[in-house]
């Protein structure tokens, strides 16, 4: 028997309309999905979109050539925000269980052009970051076939969106088995890291990078700065940011007023954990500071245990890439969905987009909507990216930490969820906090991502907004 949320009162502002109670716009008119999965499924789903293990091996790297041996500092202070927008997730996620995660949340708390914006920022990170990751495929192939980047990114889409197409359950036991192979990957690491010690403990909170030249020993330190540290937290709260698929599935877990915080809180702690715990074996087990700041994470491993194990971890880290994208062609294909069911577009394109498959459940148009431009992205030119996603990621957690503040205004107190400690100290701070993080970045990512805001603001203002009766009504299934 599933457990289900009463709809909380609502504002003129931000309509929330079951979906019983909803008009149907055609024959395909939106469902809602089929609650399968508990907090098992949830958390092997929402720790395989964190993916620990590829972030590690293609993320990582990126904060060392900045960061150097402040790296596992940075990630462990933007963990720690990680907990106040855990609970932020946590309590508005079993308020408003609905598979449009934040956009639901904050268009109900925050009014609907709030919620239309973090649609859009969560649109922008989810469909750039798996084609992102995908082709650093190539890289831990090398050991076996020689591929093109672009070609592997390529395949690894594709076999995600035909994963995707599956029913939720299975796709859970498949991403738990190639997660356990990651897990084990980062766990060898850092053994291979403390027994090859080089430095001491001290050595985490050296904040240094090697200057100058950083292909050799000679080329001087730098000393790291607060300033860089706070703008690298945009990416450190990237790579610990998965647990928020959580939310997003809410819709298909059972007894999701429990299960959802559960598997929130129980992701963002085994991640972070699975994520630092090599970080920091890295940092101290480095030949030196120059091997640090290049990042070459695959050659350390060789160097510490030979060609054999390093050969290993490349293939655990491919699969766990591979993993990455299954889950986050799940969670894309769960938004545009829900936007659809939502009544974000077109009458005729909602119509398609909320379609599901008779046999599996699954929104199947929205997953090859999802999968195959992600496929295409892997032939284009990414290198800003990481940069706009960490902007984007940084803007979302501040409007969903600003809807929590307005979560319990007037009725909504009353409403059966997960209440989050230290309310609203918890998010009077994130607001403070990520609003500076926000202003560190630099200014061409702050424009790209301003500028995309800028255009979906437009179609607000020329498409949604006229139609608001019929337009962007944001449900609860029931």
């Amino acid at each position: 028997m599933t457990e289900t949320l009463h709809t909380p009162p609502q504002t003129a502002a931000a309509p929330v309309v079951p979906d019983s109670a909803r008009g149907a716009e055609g024959p395909g008119a939106p469902r809602a999905l089929k609650r399968s999965i508990g907090v098992v499924g949830g958390t092997l789903l929402t720790l395989s979109c964190v993916t620990p293990a590829s972030t590690l091996f293609v993320v990582v790297p990126d904060l060392f050539a900045t960061l150097g041996t402040a790296t596992a500092l940075t990630i462990a202070i933007g963990a720690l925000l990680c907990v106040g927008v855990a609970f932020c997730y946590a309590e508005l996620g079993t308020l408003i269980p609905s598979a449009g995660g934040e956009y639901a949340m904050v268009s109900t708390m925050a009014g609907r052009l709030a919620g239309w914006l973090v649609f859009v920022l969560s649109l922008l990170v989810v469909m750039i970051v798996p084609p992102v990751i995908a082709m650093g495929t190539a890289d831990y192939l090398a050991p076996l076939v020689h591929v093109d980047a672009r070609y592997a990114g390529a395949g690894v889409m594709v076999l995600a969106t035909l994963a995707g197409l599956l029913d939720l359950r299975a796709n859970a036991w498949i991403t738990g088995v190639f997660l356990v192979l990651e897990v084990v990957a980062a766990a060898v690491v850092a053994v291979l890291g403390f027994t090859h010690a080089e430095r001491g403990a001290g050595s985490l909170v050296d904040l240094t990078v090697a200057g100058g030249s950083a292909s050799g020993p000679g080329g001087g330190t730098e000393a790291v700065t607060a300033m860089l540290i706070v703008s690298g937290l945009a990416i450190a709260l990237f790579v610990t940011q998965g647990f928020s698929t959580a939310v997003y599935l809410s819709e298909e877990m059972e007894d999701p007023r429990r299960n959802v915080a559960r598997t929130v809180l129980l992701t963002l702690g085994i991640s972070a954990v699975v994520l630092l715990v090599p970080v920091a074996a890295i940092t101290v087990g480095a030949p030196d500071l120059a091997a640090l700041t290049r990042g070459d994470i695959g050659g350390m491993v060789e160097g510490w245990s030979g060609s054999g194990v390093a050969t290993f971890i490349s293939l655990c880290v491919a699969l766990a890439i591979v993993n990455a994208g299954i889950v986050m062609v799940i969670q894309n294909s769960r938004v545009l969905f829900a936007s659809a069911r939502d009544k974000a577009w077109p009458a005729p394109v909602n119509t398609v987009l909320s379609r599901l498959g008779s046999r599996f459940g699954s929104p199947w148009v929205a997953t090859l909507l999802v999968g195959v431009p992600g496929a295409g992205l892997c032939f284009v030119n990414l290198d800003t990216l990481y940069g706009v996603t960490g902007v984007s990621v940084t803007g979302m957690y501040l409007l969903v930490a600003v809807a929590a503040l307005l979560g319990r205004r007037g009725g909504r107190s009353l409403a059966p969820a997960w209440r989050m400690p230290l309310w609203p100290g918890v998010p009077v701070v994130l607001i403070a906090v990520l609003a500076y993080v926000l202003s560190q970045q630099e200014v061409a990512y702050l424009v790209w991502t301003g500028g995309i805001v800028g255009v979906a603001t437009l179609y607000w203002l020329c498409y949604l907004r006229p139609r608001g009766a019929t337009r962007w009504l944001v449900s609860v299934p029931e």
